[in-house]
C-alpha cells in the first residue's frame, strides 16, 4: 500500500515517499541525482530518452526534444515527432513514467499510487490535464495538491508545531505563486493565493541567453551563429548554469565558440539583475497583491516566509521580499514540494482506508492500517485527522451582452471569485436576458486567465456553456439566476433557472478542448509502446 508524492516541474521533476523512519525521503532516479529534468528526447520511433540526457541532446537534436511541456498543460496544443502526434498530457505522462519506473527499481517495488503536484494558480483544465497525464502513465492518481500546500505540509512536519501563519513565495522553473497558508496540528488552510504559471527560471534563463547572443554578435558581426540551433542551445544550458552561479557568485564567464569564432564573455551579478529586473519586479507586482488579500482577511503579520522552488535562490529575490518587509528563508527549495506530496499521498492513502469524515475508525481498522504503514497508531489518528482547506484559485463568470456606452459588446460578469475557501456555493445572481422574443438562453462559463480579475473576454478563457431550449418568447430582461459551486476537489457545477418558466439547466464543467476518456486510453496505449529510458 505504498504511496508516492510527485512533484511533475516545468524544469525539474522528482519523487518521494514516506521511508520506514516515518519521515520524506526523495527516491534518486537512475543517474543518482535528486532531480530529474523535465525533458524528453524522442530518440526513435520507439525510443523515448527522460531527464539528463535528453536536455543535453537538445544542443544537436532540438526537433526531437520537447521541454517546458507543463506551460502547454490544459491548452489544446499538439507535436509531432516521427509521425506520432503527442499532447501535453501524454508528454507529461512519458515523464511521469520514467520517474514512477526508475523510483519503483531502487526501492523494489511498484509505483502505482500518487499524488501528483500543480502550481497554486492552476486552473480547471490544467488540473484535469495534469490527473490525465497520471492516467496515460498507467498511474493511480489518489488526488492533485497545490505545490505550496505541499511545501506548508513538509514545513508542518518539520517545525515545532502550534498554529503558524506562512507566506510561501514559489519561484519554480516555469510558474510562480504566492500563497498565504495557516498550519495548525488539525488543519492546514489556505488564505489566499496568486500568481502566473507563465513565469519562472526560465525566463530569467531566455534574458541572460538573449545577452549571451548579444555580445556575441557585437563581437563578430556578420556571423550566421542567431540562426544555428545547436549554438542558441549551448547558450541556453550556459544561462542556467550562470544563473546558479550568480546565485553564490559576483561575477561569471562564459566561453561562446561557433565556426572559428570565439568570446569569453563576462557576467556580473549586477548585469544579470539588470537583465532581469523587470522579471523580479513582476513577482514582486503579485506579492503586494497577495499581501494586499491577506490584508483583507485581517492577516498582517507571518511567522515564516518561506522560499520554494530552485529560483527563489537569486539573491535578487531575497532583496526583493526584505524591501516589502518580509524575513524570507529557505525551505528545502528544490525538494520540500515532493517531500509534502508524499506526507499528503500518506494522508489520503489513510483516509480510504478509514470512515467518512465525521466517523470514528474503529481501532482494529487503525491498527491494520497503521501495521500496513508500519508507522505508529496515534501517528495514523494524527494523519486521518489532518485536514487540507483550499481557495478557488480563479474566478469564474458568465458572458453577459453589455451596452455601456452605446455600443454592444461581451464582457464576463464574474460569479465565483478568486480566494474563495473550498468547498464553495455562491448565492442565485440575478441576469437577464439580452434581447426580446428570445426562445433559448446559452449560458457561457469563463473562467479568469490573466493574472488579475477582469471583464475582458481576452483575459479569460471559454471553459463550458450550455443552452435553455424552448421557451416561450420572452420580454428582453426576463430574469435568469445562475449559482456556481465548486467542490474540494475543483469540481465546477452552474445552475441556471429561467424563473418564468422555472426550466433550468444544469452544467457539470467538462474542460473544452481535454482528452476525452477514448483519447486518454488511446494515448495510454501509445505511450506504453514506447522503451522510455534515462
Amino acid at each position: 500500500m505504498a504511496t508516492f508524492g510527485i512533484d511533475l516541474g516545468t524544469t525539474y521533476s522528482c519523487v518521494a515517499h514516506i521511508d520506514d523512519t516515518g519521515r520524506p525521503a526523495i527516491i534518486k532516479n537512475r543517474p543518482g541525482d535528486d532531480t530529474t529534468p523535465s525533458v524528453v528526447y524522442f530518440e526513435s520511433p520507439d525510443n523515448v530518452v527522460v531527464g539528463k540526457e535528453a536536455k543535453a541532446v537538445a544542443k544537436i537534436q532540438p526537433d526531437l526534444v520537447v521541454s517546458l511541456i507543463k506551460r502547454q498543460m490544459g491548452k489544446s496544443f499538439e507535436i509531432t515527432v516521427h509521425g506520432q502526434a503527442h499532447s501535453p498530457e501524454s508528454i507529461s505522462a512519458l515523464i511521469l513514467r520514467e520517474l514512477a519506473d526508475a523510483a519503483g527499481e531502487n526501492l523494489g517495488e511498484e509505483v502505482r499510487d500518487v499524488v501528483i503536484t500543480v502550481p497554486a494558480y492552476f486552473g480547471v483544465a490544467e488540473r484535469n490535464a495534469t490527473r490525465k497525464a497520471g492516467e496515460i502513465a498507467g498511474l493511480n492518481v489518489l488526488s492533485i495538491v497545490d505545490e505550496p500546500v505541499a511545501a506548508a505540509l513538509h514545513y508542518d512536519a518539520i517545525s515545532a508545531g502550534g498554529t503558524k501563519t506562512i507566506f510561501v513565495y514559489d519561484l519554480g522553473g516555469g510558474t510562480f505563486d504566492t500563497t498565504v497558508i495557516k498550519v495548525s496540528p488539525e488543519e492546514i488552510q489556505v488564505v489566499c493565493t496568486d500568481g502566473d504559471h507563465h513565469l519562472g527560471g526560465a525566463d530569467w534563463d531566455d534574458r541572460l541567453a538573449e545577452y549571451l547572443l548579444e555580445q556575441f554578435l557585437a563581437e563578430h558581426p556578420g556571423t550566421e551563429a542567431a540562426d544555428d540551433e545547436e549554438f542558441l542551445q549551448s547558450l541556453a544550458a550556459g544561462a542556467e548554469d550562470i544563473k546558479k552561479q550568480l546565485s553564490r557568485m559576483q561575477s561569471r564567464r562564459f566561453n561562446a565558440r561557433f565556426g572559428g569564432d570565439t568570446s569569453q564573455i563576462e557576467v556580473t551579478r549586477e548585469k544579470f539583475e539588470e537583465l532581469t529586473a523587470e522579471l523580479v519586479e513582476r513577482t514582486a507586482t503579485i506579492t503586494r497583491r497577495t499581501l494586499r488579500t491577506a490584508a483583507d482577511r485581517g492577516i498582517t503579520e507571518f511567522d515564516d516566509v518561506l522560499l520554494v522552488g530552485g529560483s527563489s535562490r537569486m539573491p535578487a529575490v531575497t532583496a526583493v521580499l526584505e524591501g516589502l518587509g518580509l524575513k524570507p528563508r529557505m525551505h528545502d527549495p528544490d525538494l520540500a514540494v515532493a517531500k509534502g506530496a508524499a506526507r499528503y499521498a500518506l494522508i489520503e492513502s489513510i483516509k480510504v482506508h478509514l470512515p467518512e469524515e465525521g466517523g470514528e475508525a474503529p481501532a482494529e481498522v487503525v491498527e491494520e492500517v497503521a501495521e500496513q504503514l508500519n508507522i505508529p497508531v496515534e501517528k495514523v489518528r494524527a494523519l486521518a485527522g489532518k485536514r487540507v482547506a483550499t481557495v478557488v484559485p480563479r474566478a469564474f463568470g458568465v458572458k453577459v451582452v453589455n451596452r455601456e456606452g452605446g455600443r454592444e459588446h461581451y464582457t464576463i460578469e464574474h460569479v465565483l471569485r478568486a480566494n474563495t475557501p473550498l468547498p464553495a456555493e455562491t448565492e442565485p445572481q440575478r441576469f437577464g436576458t439580452a434581447y426580446p422574443n428570445q426562445i433559448e438562453i446559452s449560458v457561457e462559463i469563463w473562467e479568469q486567465s490573466g493574472s488579475v480579475e477582469s471583464e475582458a473576454l481576452e483575459d479569460n478563457e471559454h471553459i463550458a456553456e450550455g443552452l435553455i431550449s424552448g421557451l416561450p418568447p420572452l420580454p428582453e430582461n426576463s430574469p435568469i439566476d445562475i449559482s456556481f459551486q465548486m467542490a474540494a476537489d475543483g469540481l465546477l457545477r452552474v445552475h441556471a433557472v429561467e424563473l418564468k418558466t422555472r426550466q433550468d439547466l444544469h452544467i457539470e464543467v467538462q474542460i473544452r478542448g481535454g482528452l476525452s476518456d477514448e483519447q486518454v486510453h488511446a494515448a495510454r496505449t501509445a505511450v506504453a509502446r514506447y522503451n522510455v529510458s534515462a
